[in-house]
């Protein structure tokens, strides 16, 4: 690893908070150097790791006073401003060290109460370490490569081989008061260290300047890097060659499954040489379920990940039938686990779901799983580098982390369960929505009511810069597909499955609207209209049903039907023929597909301002019935225009009705001829 500093940088970021009298210079030369640690992953992940300065600032009466501004919870160090720093009083801080002991509770609010600024984010659980220490800059990670080191059964002995008497050596202490002041303690027998290694846990090092304490912890993950890079070069792993399995055929029956019914994942799929690699290996039983690379992770991944055994022989019943044998006994030892820990340590717990974060398939790879995809590409993030780890580790000698109990106190820890956040889920979380026509008018007004209600999103569309547009604006998945290619548009429904690892329900939207009369009309055009207003829709439900049905949790099948299904119009033939054949195909699949859960329902909506109608024939529209075009559109009984945010409002109402199918709403403002009856 190779120190990033650039003295350039770092006086850049002391200018640009110049004119704020709240940063001084340490406290920019602590965001500069906290940004080039949160920004590798090689030393922490989402979140991970800690950094502080000791320095003084103006209180608000005017007083000069000596703190530690120290990493907030909530921050994430890659991304850090000065706000995510905040100032504890450091005199009567480092008083509480003469304290017996502290609890979790009383902690919190001492580093609270000593906050110079009130409205600041809660410091961070290890604050009082780093106020204990003298210090004035002060970095900690969890490096992938020292974790390789401290988590071994004789770890101390390995880290004095790489850094004889430069760094202390911390045994395992749970984070907090009891931990700072052992720290403390190993410090003072050796002030000569640069930093500690925490055993089981990560790296702190130290320094007068911001780049002296960077620049030692640098070092520190290189030496260690190199040592586990001479010893890999004489590891000798059996690894077997695992037969390569099909991940969208095995993908929704494993989601399925995941939520017991009762919640709802999606999942993410990894691969690569390092991953494959790994999950080849002889031992990968052995060396997966000895718990996290570091405590913290236990809270993304659980303690030990899910092995499935899938071989390309297995039909479809026996891949089912081994994701439940494997997934019954993961559930039952998370039970087991958390029902002893709690016993043994006389504690009332409200266990935590017992599904697996991490699921290793050899042939296939790492999938992770979460409450949305956002969880789980973090899930996966943290179990990729725990295979670095591991991999390292065994070369070094054997990986050993912590103990089940250990686990468990990180797990059940509620200031690490806070680090989730205790925001109520929202009514669709979890949940994978696959919409066509996505890229403007009711398609784009509908993936973000989809999205406001926690819908993981595949958004399609034809036209590709408007849809990128839309999706990003949102942060969903897209493709650019021809919903008249049923060929395309199964491709694109498997791609949604590589992508969330299922589905959940589709908005089938994307449509034309070609004029003419219905007996004049071309024999082409009317294919042109049955293809996009009704064949498309038939292409993607039936794609969507053959996920429903492997992943046997149900569904909904959403379409976008029209006024004209009930009340045609002159001039509009072919679409009014494709429309209502639409409507027959949603009640089609209400009757075939309820015995498995599925829900189809349409929406049928009228004069939305969208580009299905442009200017020309919206006026002539008008002036057939002497209205001007605003009058027109609020031509109705409630005399009120129809938005597409009206018609997204009605496909969500209808994707969150558990009991209503083969039903079309309308969304119309009131047009009696086009009442569906």
């Amino acid at each position: 690893m190779q120190s990033r500093w650039s003295d350039a940088d770092a006086l850049a970021t002391i200018e640009r908070y110049r004119d704020d009298p709240q940063v001084n210079e340490d406290v920019a030369l602590r965001v500069y150097a906290s940004r080039l640690i949160g920004q590798d992953p090689a030393l922490v992940l989402h979140g991970g790791g800690n950094t502080s300065v000791k320095t003084s600032l103006v209180d608000d009466i005017g007083h000069e006073v000596p703190v530690l501004c120290v990493k907030g919870s909530g921050w994430d160090l890659g991304s850090i401003e000065p706000a995510g720093l905040p100032a504890v009083r450091l005199e009567s801080l480092g008083a509480l060290r003469e304290r017996e002991v502290l609890s979790d509770e009383d902690m919190v609010n001492a580093q609270r109460t000593r906050l110079i600024n009130s409205s600041s984010p809660n410091p961070s659980v290890e604050t009082l370490l780093h106020g204990f220490l003298p210090h004035k800059f002060i970095d900690h990670s969890h490096a992938d490569a020292i974790l390789a080191l401290v988590d071994q059964p004789n770890a101390e002995a390995i880290c004095r081989e790489v850094f004889g008497a430069r760094l202390g050596v911390v045994p395992y202490v749970m984070a907090g008061f009891a931990l700072a002041k052992r720290a403390a303690e190993i410090y003072e027998n050796d002030p000569n260290v640069e930093g500690l290694l925490l055993l089981r846990h990560g790296l702190f090092t130290f320094g007068d300047t911001a780049k002296e304490s960077y620049e030692r912890h640098v070092g520190a993950v290189d030496a260690a890097e190199r040592f586990a890079a001479a010893k890999a070069g004489t590891a000798r792993v059996v690894r077997g060659n695992p037969a390569p399995l099909h991940y969208e055929a095995v993908a929704p029956v494993l989601r399925g499954k995941l939520g017991a019914r009762d919640r709802c994942y999606t999942l993410e799929l990894r691969h690569g040489l390092a991953i494959d690699a790994f999950l080849a290996r002889d031992d990968l039983e052995s060396v997966t379920q000895r718990g996290t690379a570091t405590p913290d992770h236990v809270i993304r991944t659980k303690p030990v990940p899910l092995l499935l055994d899938i071989v390309p022989e297995m039909d479809g019943a026996a891949v089912s039938a081994h994701i439940d044998e494997r997934l019954a006994s993961y559930r039952e030892e998370y039970v087991a686990y958390v029902e002893r820990e709690a016993s043994y340590k006389g504690r009332r717990v409200e266990q935590l779901d017992p599904d697996p974060r991490i699921i290793l398939v050899p042939g296939l790879g790492l999938v992770a799983s979460g409450v949305s995809g956002k969880a789980a590409s973090i899930a996966a993030d943290i179990y990729e580098h725990t295979i670095d780890v591991i991999e390292a580790a065994e070369a070094i000698g054997r990986y050993e982390a912590l103990p089940a109990a250990d686990l468990f106190d990180m797990e059940y820890w509620s200031l690490e369960q806070a680090k989730l956040g205790t925001a109520s889920p929202k009514p669709l979380q979890g949940r994978v929505v696959y919409i066509t026509g996505a890229a403007r008018g009711i398609g784009a007004a509908t993936a973000k009511a989809f999205a406001d209600v926690g819908a993981s999103l595949y958004l399609t569309d034809r036209d590709e810069a408007p849809l990128r547009e839309v999706a990003e604006s949102m942060g969903a998945s897209f493709e650019v597909v021809d919903v008249t290619s049923e060929e395309a548009v199964r491709a694109s429904v498997d791609h949604c499955v590589r992508v969330f690892g299922g589905l959940d329900g589709i908005v089938s939207n994307a449509g034309v609207a070609p004029q003419g009369a219905i007996a004049l009309v071309a024999t082409e055009e009317l294919k042109r209209s049955f293809e996009v207003n009704f064949f498309s829709h038939q292409y993607l439900a039936s794609a969507a049903i053959r996920v429903f049905r492997a992943q046997g949790i149900g569904g909904f099948l959403l379409f976008n039907a029209s006024k004209a299904a009930f009340n045609p119009g002159k001039g509009f033939g072919a679409y009014a023929t494709a429309k209502a054949a639409v409507v027959a195909l949603m009640k089609q699949y209400a009757v075939e597909c309820g015995d498995i859960g599925v829900r189809s329902n349409a929406v049928n909506a009228d004069r939305i301002r969208t580009a299905l109608l442009n200017e020309e024939d919206v006026q002539r529209r008008a002036e057939a019935r002497g209205l001007d075009a605003d009058a027109y559109y609020r031509s109705n009984l409630l005399s009120r225009e129809v938005t597409a945010e009206d018609v997204a409002s009605a496909f969500v109402n209808l994707a969150l009705a558990p009991s209503t199918t083969a039903c079309v709403v309308t969304v119309d403002g009131g047009n009696i001829a086009a009442a569906p009856r």
